[in-house]
């Protein structure tokens, strides 16, 4: 499936409904654009009102299709309920759910729930929301979930002693562990759903690198905006647009021979750019035992259930 697949192949997504974590930026903005621009009905789903605002009317503009916004804070497990809450409640179909929404290489804090940020925001806010969202999901006819991980998972280190960093932190590996159990909990996830007969199936991917606003935001956020812009200017120059970068995640939404469990990435450049296909993750992100242990823990700390 290595064709030379670009946005242009993406079918008509006329009626479909779907949900994109962080689809007020970088790459779920990319991908929300041209899933409108199909047809596809868009929810955005994002932490700040103001930047979800000016989303909403970028995406519009650049579709020429509504877009809705709605509050989630992937941080906080109430929120998460809430906004899942809302959706199952409408009574429809959930077509696509892509947990995009991430942050990068923050200094040592935890959330509200007592979990370290990075890990909270990137894995157990996308693990709550997904398995809450089940319901809507399996409401459609053909659904998936598309979980967004990066190059770096192939560095991280998962250690299930000290999930939130308690005894030891680095920013860059807490980003690398969070990443690595996005797949993880993919691959788990597909596990699950093909063992109870689910029609949704999990995948996951990568963007390779790709010229987005959050390195400036992890700079930011780390006290140095001009670090962060530093970092952008010099991943500028070696990195793909980001709406190349959203080739990956549309592919892995909407690609007809893409199966439960595939991940997907950039072919070209050892995964860093290029056109997306079907690719190989890192031998632990297969670790089935590890998997199984991350997701009784994120069970655990959640409270959610695969039901």
């Amino acid at each position: 499936m290595n064709e030379r697949w670009t946005e242009a192949d993406l079918p008509d997504l006329s009626g479909k409904r779907v949900i994109v974590t962080g689809g007020n930026s970088g790459i779920g903005l990319e991908a929300s654009v041209a899933l409108a621009r199909k047809g596809a009905e868009v929810v955005i789903a994002c932490r700040d009102p103001k930047r979800a605002e000016g989303a909403v009317a970028t995406i519009r503009e650049r579709a020429g299709a509504a877009v809705i916004a709605m509050s989630l804070d992937l941080s906080r497990l109430a929120s998460v309920r809430a906004f899942a809450d809302e959706i199952v409640g409408r009574g429809e179909p959930l077509d696509l759910l892509v947990n995009n929404a991430g942050v990068m290489a923050l200094p040592y804090g935890k959330t509200e729930d007592g979990y370290e940020t990075q890990f909270a925001t990137n894995h157990l806010g996308h693990f709550a929301l997904s398995l809450r969202l089940l319901p809507a999901l399996e409401r459609a006819a053909s659904p998936r979930v598309v979980t967004v991980s990066s190059l770096t998972h192939t560095s991280g280190k998962l250690r299930l002693d000290d999930l939130h960093g308690e005894k030891s932190y680095s920013p860059s590996g807490a980003y690398a562990a969070s990443k690595l159990a996005n797949v993880l909990f993919a691959y788990e996830l597909e596990r699950r759903l093909r063992s109870t007969n689910r029609r949704t199936r999990s995948i996951a991917c990568h963007p390779g690198m790709s010229a987005t606003q959050i390195t400036l935001r992890a700079g930011t956020e780390r006290g140095n905006e001009a670090f962060g812009k530093f970092l952008v200017w010099g991943n500028s120059l070696v990195a793909q647009p980001a709406d190349r970068g959203a080739w990956p995640t549309l592919y892995a939404a909407t690609h007809p021979s893409i199966r439960g469990g595939e991940y997907v990435g950039p072919v070209q450049f050892f995964g860093t750019r290029g056109y997306p296909g079907v690719m190989k993750s890192s031998p632990t992100s297969h670790d089935a035992a590890l998997a199984a242990r991350l997701w009784a823990a994120s069970e655990t700390m959640t409270g959610e259930r695969f039901l």
